[in-house]
């Protein structure tokens, strides 16, 4: 017998606060809770950080113009968006914090970019354009390390302190 999909699925505290736990022991000190299957045409998925995870900048080109955008709206927490231009040097900062001033934000595609968390267990939900092609997904910019090395840490700590006030 076949079990049907949930008709609903609840994003709610204690499903946060889950997520989060494993991130704060996940070598990444990120994790995805993903509400899509890998072939669906839509990404949905909440993306949880922790402070002193290192993503490395990179930009999403699709096929088609319009595929590669990215929505990001901050559910919990706060996150700092860095936009790069293709020498890697910091173009615009955004803060985006759940409650604030600016919760989420939609980038277009073809922009460099990373993200740092800035408070613990921050919580975003994030959409784009499936199916989830690892192999294609990013575009990475070739002067950043990757992740997991000790280089790769200085720049996260020295992209945190951009938004210290």
């Amino acid at each position: 017998m076949v079990t049907a999909p949930p008709v609903l699925r609840r994003l709610d505290q204690a499903l946060f606060d889950s997520v989060a736990a494993e991130a704060l022991t996940s070598p990444r000190r990120r994790l995805n809770h993903n509400l899509h299957r890998a072939p669906d045409l839509v990404q949905r998925f909440l993306n949880v950080l922790q402070p002193g995870t290192y993503v490395r900048p990179h930009r999403h080109l699709r096929p088609n113009p319009g595929e590669g955008f990215e929505c990001f709206v901050v559910l919990q927490g706060a996150i700092g968006l860095l936009l790069m231009d293709d020498q890697g040097t910091v173009i615009q900062a955004e803060r985006l914090e759940a409650g604030g001033d600016v919760p989420g934000i939609e980038l277009q595609e073809g922009h460099f970019h990373t993200l740092v968390a800035l408070t613990p267990g921050a919580v975003m939900f994030e959409i784009k354009q499936g199916p989830y092609v690892p192999t294609a997904d990013k575009d990475f910019l070739a002067q950043f390390p990757a992740e997991g090395t000790p280089e790769a840490q200085v720049h996260e700590r020295a992209w945190r302190a951009l938004f210290e006030d």
